[in-house]
């Protein structure tokens, strides 16, 4: 026997890697914390209580189960490397008994619930395939194969411990009150061992090719999703080099992407969410993934070709994408972290920049970008009308303030929104704040270009304004509209463009404003005020408490919306949204009105110019702008103030 001496060059070894393996811990502390919460414990399915629950007792059943099943085997020296010479029959061997009597009753539990769901109280979004059915199946034969070799095994060699087989021992005697005889149990006991055994064998090796696959495949996709900001978007690298600019086939798409596509079960969770679909619009996040999964299958798996077949036109109908209104709604019900917008921002980019192919409202808007800066198509110069005598300070390369007010298009070009930048300035004023604005050297954040599959010329944007607010100094950037917000904190970082960034919910919410002057009676009156969670706002960037703190401090009369917070419903105008003509069934912008009808609320108070605008439409539409009005919550602080 020798004795290895730990020289210096194997103690550096020894330390060079474990720094490398403590670092690489670091950089992955989320993919652990996710894979812990989410496809552990499963936060994200208790959303639905009785999916959950449903889920639980499924998971945990088969969890534990497998692990007893493993020590059951050991113990019987089917794996000679880790046999155990025996089981001590002591008070743990009882517990093992009881709590693997538990688990598989929990299984039958789930499976139980599962059907109901499935075959009674079926939800519209949960569509039944073959293997959905297999799943049941299978998931219901191994405990009761399981319970049945038990009670032979206690019918032949009956114990004093039987009480902590339960149900085991509750089946004995059902089956002995019928006729089974030790002799019968004892013949049947192998039999029923093996028919248990293959069937657990038969549920391992279908994995792959059932919808069970997502036990393996879910907790990778939770641990290897993508790591971004919410509302940030994938950067196209070096984009002027690219030769193919977004997806035009399957396999274009990441590695990460297709893993998401074999994870989803189909679960119908994003489409009970997803505003587009709920309207009546030809669109479905889980049709999206379900379609491209079946692309990858095709090409990927089966070789056949079909899968290389172009994305748009072929597999998905060329107006397809441009349903999404990018809310996120769909992301933030997965729970597995399955994210269709990245698939629809690529098809978009595919369409725009490498085909050309998309419908005249959407060039028609690109191409005001590239002229005006703006997709309203107004003249650049005009950028600043809106402010002619608000006497406001617009920097110069070199000067300081406080605060940036980063305007927007919106706010710049959109008659309604002008009254909503007007009433903000107001306030700014009489707060005695130190702000300015960079007048006509303000471009388009980009936000509507890059929604809208554009990349390039959200790039150009970027890139633009990065190397204006280079030229000037202050602490903080304000701005009113959450795309700009959210553009300009999540995703200009990725230009090098770091800053301190607020809604301007924020900021007032921080402001020491005189609010002991605020009246209770504006000059509109609201009996009772609704307020409309932003997706930007809200889903993308946790702003929930702050604008119903101004709304409070205003002396306002509040009320819900049953659809709120992280469950908001979209306003229909995101996503390019805005300047699209859609033939759904029901636009969404009526939908989420016909929430505000129901809480009896006769204003709706909105914190982004989008969602001021669909609003405004709806209720013109509706011949309603006698009963209620839409205002901005700067629009009633600075009434009352």
């Amino acid at each position: 026997m020798t004795t290895e001496t730990m020289t210096p060059a194997n103690s550096t070894l020894s330390t060079n890697w474990l720094v490398r393996f403590g670092n690489w811990l670091k950089q992955h502390r989320s993919n652990f914390r996710d894979l812990i919460v989410d496809a552990v414990a499963q936060v994200r399915i208790y959303q639905k209580a009785y999916a959950g629950i449903m889920h639980a007792f499924i998971f945990w059943g088969v969890t534990i189960q497998v692990i007893g099943t493993a020590i059951n085997l050991m113990q019987m020296k089917l794996f000679t490397p880790f046999e155990l010479t025996t089981f001590p029959r002591n008070m743990a061997y009882l517990w093992y008994e009881l709590i693997m009597d538990f688990a598989g009753v929990f299984i039958l539990l789930g499976v139980g619930m599962a059907a109901l769901r499935r075959f009674i109280w079926k939800p519209k979004s949960l569509d039944t395939q073959w293997d959905d059915i297999y799943a049941l199946i299978i998931l219901t034969l191994i405990p009761l194969a399981g319970f049945t070799t038990e009670a032979f095994r206690l019918i032949a060699n009956p114990v004093e411990w039987s009480n902590w087989s339960p149900f085991g021992n509750l089946w004995a005697n059902i089956l002995m009150a019928v006729g089974v005889n030790p002799v019968v149990a004892t013949n049947l006991h192998d039999a029923f061992f093996w028919v248990h055994v293959g069937l657990g064998l038969t549920f391992a090796a279908t994995i792959p090719f059932t919808k069970l696959r997502h036990l393996v495949l879910a907790p990778l996709n939770v641990f290897f999703h993508p790591r971004k900001k919410a509302g940030e978007l994938t950067k196209i690298e070096n984009i002027e080099e690219a030769e193919i600019l977004g997806v035009g086939t399957i396999d274009q798409f990441a590695s990460t992407q297709l893993l998401m596509f074999e994870t989803c079960v189909r679960c119908g969770r994003c489409e009970e969410a997803c505003p587009a679909t709920s309207s009546g619009m030809p669109y479905s996040p889980k049709t999206l993934i379900q379609t491209l999964r079946s692309a990858m299958t095709q090409t990927l798996v089966y070789g056949n070709g079909n899968g290389h077949r172009e994305l748009i036109g072929e597999v998905l109908s060329e107006d397809f994408p441009w349903y999404c209104t990018t809310c996120g709604a769909c992301l933030k019900k997965c729970p597995t972290f399955v994210n269709p917008i990245d698939e629809i921002i690529d098809l978009r980019r595919y369409q725009v920049l490498t085909t050309g192919n998309v419908q005249k409202s959407v060039s028609d808007v690109m191409r005001n970008l590239e002229r005006q800066g703006n997709p309203w198509g107004m003249p650049a110069e005009d950028r600043v009308a809106w402010a002619e005598g608000l006497n406001i300070r617009e920097l110069a390369p070199g000067e300081e303030t406080d605060v940036l007010l980063f305007l927007g298009c919106a706010f710049a070009y959109d008659d309604r929104n002008k009254k909503v930048a007007q009433s903000f300035v107001h306030i700014l004023q009489k707060a005695g704040v130190d702000f300015a604005t960079l007048g006509v050297d303000e471009t388009c954040c980009g936000e509507t270009a890059r929604r809208m599959g554009h990349e390039y010329l959200f790039q150009v944007f970027a890139q633009q304004n990065i190397e204006t607010l280079s030229k000037v100094k202050f602490n903080r950037i304000v701005t009113q509209c959450p795309h700009c917000f959210n553009t300009l904190k999540n995703e200009y970082p990725q230009f090098g463009g770091n800053y301190k960034v607020q809604h301007y919910t924020e900021f007032l919410t921080e402001l020491n404003l005189p609010w002991e002057k605020v009246s209770p009676i504006g000059k509109t009156e609201l009996k009772k005020v609704a307020y409309h969670d932003s997706c930007y706002l809200g889903r993308y960037n946790d702003i929930y408490t702050q604008p119903r703190q101004l709304l409070s401090k205003a002396k306002v009369n509040t009320v819900e919306l049953a659809r709120r917070y992280e469950n908001s419903f979209c306003c229909g105008g995101g996503g390019g949204q805005m300047w699209l003509e859609t033939d759904a069934e029901t636009r969404i912008n009526h939908r989420r009105l016909e929430e505000v009808i129901d809480a009896q609320a006769n204003c709706v108070a909105t914190a982004c110019p989008y969602c001021l605008n669909m609003f405004d439409d709806a209720i013109r539409s509706k011949g309603l702008g006698e009963t209620i009005q839409v205002m901005d919550i700067a629009e009633i602080i600075d009434q009352r103030m």
